[in-house]
């Protein structure tokens, strides 16, 4: 596992940051999938000075033209094909059945020079795709990417241009296939620009991260999931529960708003370790519940107390 901070890396390339030429290799970036994610990667890339040209497609036309409108994009392309034409950097922004379907229709029109990379949620079959249509002689490059950054609302419209800032972007480059040169440098050139969007870099082991993101973003979003169709089941429209829930419950189902057709690719591309952390919540509830009025009960927020999220985290001396 290796961790770049934003800070840190920015002060190594100060001087190339800096220079008017560091970052010129992409001058075309084509951005599949114009909804909240690939409309903030636009955004992001104009507000950080990529002034070469984006273009876009989505499925929806309506997302792309919400995106055209709001400078994410320079021009709305009729057809993924199209759209990859020419384009230095092809960034994959869907849910992951729909990135590994793009990849497999471009693999055959993308051609060495290019590099392909990904938002996807889960790592594993993008990446055992990648090895299969990528990454060879006469094939393009392809990096498989993932920004822990995200809302429980989608589409174009709220896309953001801080929405990487302070989030890590998690890459699994595969160990095997070989990207050529010029890949490679579109590779070096933007984890650049992600940097420059304020994230900082991970790399990580495809298997890692997908057991990594079962627990700490995967696990959540279920939780909140049953938690808040539990309370629509129980109560409904009730007015006495909403006027009573407070902060507490406004945070734990938050993220029951999120849409399904995201997350129904991510449970069936990772439903092993989801199961796994599932199964493991559901034993530590039972033994909540059976220790209701117990000392193991006070022990049990004892150890959650333990855990670093709940404390203060120590300043950043990179920070002072």
């Amino acid at each position: 596992m290796r961790l770049i901070s934003s800070r840190s890396a920015a002060c190594e390339n100060q001087n190339i940051c800096n220079s008017e030429s560091a970052l010129m290799l992409m001058e075309r970036i084509t951005i599949l999938g114009t909804g909240l994610v690939g409309t903030s990667v636009g955004l992001a890339l104009r507000a950080h000075g990529f002034s070469g040209t984006i273009t876009g497609w989505d499925r929806d036309p309506k997302q792309l033209q919400i995106a055209l409108s709001r400078g994410a994009v320079d021009i709305a392309a009729i057809d993924a094909p199209r759209a990859v034409k020419g384009a230095n950097l092809v960034v994959l922004s869907g849910p992951v059945f729909a990135i590994v379907g793009w990849m497999e229709q471009l693999s055959a029109c993308l051609t060495p020079g290019q590099l392909v990379t990904d938002v996807g949620s889960t790592k594993r079959k993008i990446s055992v795709c990648a090895q299969r249509w990528f990454n060879q002689p006469g094939r393009a490059g392809f990096l498989p990417g993932h920004p822990m950054a995200g809302k429980e609302v989608s589409g174009a419209a709220n896309g953001e241009a801080t929405l990487f800032d302070g989030a890590v972007w998690l890459f699994t480059p595969a160990n095997t296939g070989v990207m050529d040169e010029q890949s490679q440098a579109i590779a070096a050139e933007w984890r650049e620009w992600i940097v420059r969007f304020g994230s900082r870099i991970m790399e990580l082991d495809a298997m890692r991260h997908d057991e990594l993101c079962a627990w700490v973003s995967h696990l959540p979003q279920m939780v909140s999931t049953a938690l808040t169709a539990m309370l629509e089941d129980k109560f409904g429209a009730a007015e006495d529960m909403r006027a009573i829930g407070g902060r507490a419950l406004r945070e734990m189902t938050r993220l029951g708003c999120s849409p399904y057709s995201m997350w129904r690719d991510i449970a069936h591309t990772n439903s092993d370790d989801i199961a796994a952390a599932l199964l493991a919540l559901e034993q530590r509830l039972a033994h909540l519940r059976e220790h209701l009025k117990t000392p193991e009960l006070r022990e049990e927020f004892e150890r959650a107390n333990q855990f670093r999220l709940c404390r203060p985290v120590a300043p950043d001396p990179e920070q002072a």
